[in-house]
């Protein structure tokens, strides 16, 4: 366990930990917390939410209890955390870890999250547009994708087509500020000394972890969570209700699809979104360390990874 830090005001050693979905980084991150005096840092977006615990496979109030965690259950579902407010809350949380002599662990699947906070992203300040955005949802992702090709073609290639809200807001930014959103998005990296260390599993060992929870979910109650939602009068249009898991249940509670369809698709859909995070990552211009949690001792081989790239900083290890 890390005794204490030697650091400068707003600078100091910054732990990152990403990888895809049911890979393990909850587990690891309480692991590297108690090893490091760790405080762990969400970058998932699906946590910002309160009420929505198991869909999201929220860190338990046990889990909770064995390192400070910051940055989840900030928001009601109906509530929407802009990235530029996020990263601003993360860089915050970061150097009051840090005034504290603690490790800062920022823990996420959230690729842009993660990477707006580690690479410094400029967020242009365009406020949501209603008007243009229900009139560009309107043409349809096709001719969205198009459109953004021509207008900014960087950000055409860096966005993936198929999720149309994030296309949309590219074009709502780039119309609005008269320039490219590519163009907006300088970057600035942060004064941390940052270490991104990746997880990964072999895919069909993943698929099975997934599947595995996903079962697992559905035992805890996640349909009686999505029930309590609806009472609670969150609507199914929400943002927060398009996540894997709650998004399949609302198909099922409407008569879209059967309770053992709903289940297979949250699968199948999540199988397809940690292939999405796993290539996003390795597309990343980051010095990521790659780590297979599926070798033997491979815990013990981040910690020790993660001594030695922060020994500096280390005053007395216990």
């Amino acid at each position: 366990m890390v005794e204490g830090l030697e650091i400068e005001r707003d600078s100091g050693p910054l732990l990152v930990l990403v990888g895809p979905t049911a890979v393990g980084k909850t587990a690891l991150s309480l692991q590297l917390a108690a090893q490091f005096r760790g405080e762990i840092i969400s970058a998932d977006s699906r946590l910002f939410y309160r009420g929505m615990d198991i869909g999201t496979a929220k860190p338990t109030a046990v889990e909770q209890a064995i390192a400070p965690h910051h940055l989840i259950d900030i928001c009601d579902p109906d509530e929407t955390l802009s990235l530029g407010a996020y990263q601003q809350l993360a860089y915050e949380t970061i150097d009051a870890a840090l005034a504290r002599g603690h490790l800062p662990i920022l823990v996420g699947g959230t690729g842009q999250y993660v990477m707006a906070v580690v690479q410094g992203w400029g967020i242009p300040e365009v406020p949501p547009q209603p008007a243009l955005r229900e009139a560009l949802a309107a043409l349809g992702g096709a001719e969205l994708a198009r459109w953004l090709a021509a207008l900014d073609p960087t950000a055409a290639e860096r966005l993936d087509s198929r999720n149309v809200r994030r296309v949309i807001r590219a074009l709502e930014v780039t119309l609005v500020a008269g320039r490219p959103i590519s163009q907006l998005q300088k970057k600035s990296p942060p004064p941390y000394d940052i270490c991104l260390v990746g997880l990964h599993r072999e895919r069909e060992g993943l698929y099975g972890r997934i599947d595995t929870r996903v079962d697992q979910m559905m035992a805890a109650g996640l349909l009686e969570e999505v029930l309590r939602l609806r009472a609670a009068g969150y609507g199914r249009d929400l943002p927060a209700m398009s996540g894997l898991g709650y998004r399949q249940l609302w198909q099922y509670l409407d008569g879209e699809l059967t309770l053992e369809e709903a289940v297979e698709r949250i699968k199948f859909e999540t199988h397809r979104f940690v292939r999405h995070q796993a290539n996003w990552f390795q597309r990343q211009d980051a010095a990521i360390a790659w780590f297979n949690m599926e070798e033997e001792g491979v815990e013990s081989a981040i910690i020790d990874f993660v001594k030695e790239r922060f020994a500096h900083y280390v005053l007395r290890i216990m």
